[in-house]
């Protein structure tokens, strides 16, 4: 939690203005790992929007910085561990597991409680913030959460999602991505990137949000963002003063752009590679100007459609290997049971047993 002050929370009948009205402002900056969301919440930063603190500190992975509050971090993994879905899954039915810990009104008060307050100036500070930047590569999970904590706290929510191609997001999740995850293949990494790209895509529709290709803000960052400042009504970014954008023009590093991994480096089943293509090709579309329209929408949900069918598909196939896995497991957490606590089961059984004779 921040140090700001804490504050009463209005229910949602005693808020007076629409959200529409208020000068509050939460921008949501989601997509895929890797794919430069960090780069886009830090701009939004040094341009003064506030991100709630504290923040996961740099590492070699991103020497620049996260702009991620450690507590949204926190919350996401303790929520996805208990629906048991993964940063990057390809489940299409993960979507329906985080929509369920979205939709808990115990978990939706939590996040508002913790959201509101930041609003609220912090001590010695004048006036209070108004807009707010929220990330993290697991928030797309959770966006009705977080979409209901804007409401109940008289903010407008919009979204800013990162495009990068996914043959790089792949390629930099292998470098930079710590062992453990790195257990997954380029064909799991890849479908993870569909899954969530066009499930993201379809649950920002209702409501103000912006795509940003990751190459076009590294290129000249001042027409994308402030183009999006334009669309999301962003103060900070309407009225940068010339020393914000210089903290931009220093923040944003071309060179941090460390792979270019192509096709030619990704091995993956040529549907799955047709399936990924469509999806660039879609969600592109839809950083240009004027680009959100209905027909692309159609075709992202056509490509949507085909991937869940896909993934059923292969899942189908697949199930003689998941009922072996699942044997598997059970026989290694046998062989794994301590001796004694097996020799007392053993004899209980045989004692309930001797008994039900008599």
């Amino acid at each position: 939690m921040s140090g700001r002050p804490a504050t009463r929370l209005p229910r949602m009948s005693e808020t007076a203005p629409s959200a529409s009205a208020s000068k509050r402002r939460v921008v949501f900056v989601v997509g895929s790992g890797r794919s430069g969301t960090s780069t886009m919440a830090g701009a939004l930063q040094a341009l003064g929007m506030h991100v709630p603190q504290p923040e996961v500190r740099a590492d070699e992975t991103n020497p620049k910085g996260f702009a991620e509050s450690k507590w949204v971090v926190d919350l996401h993994h303790e929520l996805l561990q208990r629906e048991n879905v993964q940063v990057s899954d390809a489940r299409p039915g993960a979507w329906y597991a985080t929509g369920k810990a979205s939709a808990s009104g115990i978990t939706r008060a939590r996040v508002t409680e913790w959201l509101g307050p930041h609003f609220a100036p912090a001590v010695g500070e004048e006036p209070a913030v108004e807009e707010l930047v929220v990330k993290d590569p697991r928030l797309a999970w959770f966006l009705g959460l977080w979409k209901s904590a804007a409401l109940r706290c008289d903010a407008q929510a919009s979204y800013v999602t990162m495009l990068r191609h996914v043959t790089e997001v792949v390629g930099s999740k292998q470098k930079y991505y710590s062992q453990a995850t790195n257990d997954f293949s380029q064909v799991q990494r890849t479908a993870a990137w569909v899954n969530m790209m066009l499930h993201t895509e379809r649950a920002t529709r209702e409501g103000r949000r912006a795509f940003v290709r990751y190459d076009d803000l590294l290129s000249d960052w001042t027409v994308p963002v402030f183009r999006l400042g334009q669309d999301l009504d962003l103060e900070a970014v309407k009225g940068a003063s010339a020393n914000d954008i210089r903290k931009v023009h220093q923040f944003i590093d071309p060179g941090l752009k460390r792979v270019a991994t192509t096709w030619a480096e990704v091995e993956v089943p040529e549907r799955l590679r047709e399936l990924a293509e469509e999806t660039w090709s879609g969600l592109s579309k839809l950083a240009e100007p004027g680009g959100d329209t209905p027909d692309v929408h159609a075709t992202l949900d056509e490509v949507r459609a085909a991937y869940v069918a896909f993934y059923d598909e292969a899942e189908a196939v697949a199930q003689s290997s998941v009922v072996a896995a699942r044997r598997e497991g059970r026989q290694q957490a046998r062989e794994e049971q301590p001796a004694a606590p097996r020799a007392l089961a053993t004899r209980a059984k045989d004692k309930l047993r001797r008994t039900l004779q008599r």
